[in-house]
C-alpha cells in the first residue's frame, strides 16, 4: 500500500464526480474534512445554510460515498456525519470525449475549488491581523512565472506534492504548542504570452 493510499485519497470516476459538483457539497465535505465530524445543523450554522439544505446535501454525498454516518459522535437522536476520504485525486484527462453532463460537472468543479481557494485566501487576508507575529510571518502568497515544457511542468508538480507530503509526515501531534492547521494552495498553469 502507497503512502497515497494510506490517506484514502478517492479517485474521481464520472459517477462520483456528477454526486460531488455542486458547491454547497463541496462545501460541506471540505468542512468535515477539516473541522472533523458533525452534525447538518452545526454545518448549516458554519456556512449560513438551511438544516433543511445541508441534511439533503449530505445525504447526497453518503449516496455517492463522500460521507458516512458517526455513531459514536452523537447522542440521541442527532445525526452525526463524518468524510470518507482525506480528498480526492481529480485527472481531467479521464473526462476527455464525455458527454455534455460529466463536462458540465468537470466545468462547476474545477470553478469550485478556485473559488474555494480564492475564498479562503480573503478570510485569511481579512484575519491576518489576529494570529500570532510567528504565523503572519511563515504565510505566503507568491507568484512566480516560468517557461517550462508540459514534461516539466508535470514534474515541477509531482516534486511540489512531494515535498508536501514530506512535511504532512511531520505534524506535530495535537497538542503541539502553536501548531495549527494550515492550507497549501497550489497553481500550474500555461498562460497567454502576446
Amino acid at each position: 500500500m502507497t503512502e497515497h493510499e494510506e490517506r484514502k485519497y478517492r479517485r474521481l470516476d464520472a459517477h462520483a464526480l456528477r454526486g460531488l459538483a455542486h458547491p454547497l457539497r463541496m462545501q460541506l465535505l471540505a468542512a468535515l474534512r477539516q473541522r472533523g465530524p458533525a452534525t447538518a445543523s452545526q454545518l448549516a450554522s458554519r456556512l449560513g445554510e438551511s438544516s433543511g439544505a445541508t441534511s439533503y446535501h449530505l445525504r447526497q454525498l453518503a449516496a455517492h460515498g463522500f460521507v458516512e454516518d458517526a455513531p459514536e459522535q452523537g447522542k440521541g437522536r442527532e445525526r452525526w456525519w463524518r468524510a470518507v476520504e482525506e480528498g480526492v485525486d481529480f485527472d481531467g484527462t479521464e473526462f476527455e470525449g464525455a458527454g455534455p453532463e460529466v463536462r458540465g460537472a468537470v466545468e462547476m468543479f474545477l470553478h469550485e475549488i478556485a473559488h474555494t481557494h480564492a475564498r479562503e485566501l480573503s478570510t485569511w487576508l481579512g484575519t491576518r491581523d489576529h494570529w500570532p507575529k510567528a504565523w503572519q510571518r511563515a504565510t505566503d502568497m507568491s507568484d512566480m512565472t516560468l517557461r517550462l515544457t508540459p514534461e516539466l511542468a508535470a514534474e515541477l508538480t509531482h516534486k511540489v506534492h512531494d515535498l508536501i507530503d514530506d512535511y504532512r509526515n511531520r505534524v506535530p501531534d495535537a497538542d503541539t504548542p502553536g501548531a495549527e492547521q494550515v492550507r497549501v494552495h497550489t497553481h500550474l498553469f500555461p498562460i497567454e504570452t502576446d
